[in-house]
């Protein structure tokens, strides 16, 4: 199951989550977001239950996207227990991002 996440439901979804969580920052205008959907929603499915995977929209929550200091999208954040644990930055092999998550694990 694929998240969607906002400023409102940051907190309780994210940052307090029992299991590790990918955050997608995203734009609907950006190219290199729109080829990582698959990718992302793939490992959605491969880690459920295990890895809670979501999207943030940048554009519509930029106060989030401020506080994490993403200056260019897609960005992925690995959050563990509140902090960030893992990041990378634009478009990459499925292999790459769940690697992310494996070590989150």
């Amino acid at each position: 199951m694929e998240y969607k996440f906002t400023e409102a439901n940051f907190e309780n979804e994210v940052l307090n989550s029992d299991i590790p969580v990918l955050v997608d920052f995203y734009a609907d205008w950006c190219g290199p977001c729109k080829m990582m959907m698959p990718v992302v929603e793939k490992l959605a499915e491969t880690y459920d239950g295990k890895i809670k995977v979501g999207k943030i929209n940048s554009d519509e929550n930029s106060a989030l996207a401020a506080k994490y200091n993403i200056m260019s999208i897609p960005s992925f954040l690995v959050i563990k227990n509140g902090e960030v644990v893992n990041s990378a930055t634009g478009a990459m092999p499925a292999e790459a991002l769940a690697k992310m998550l494996d070590e989150a694990l």
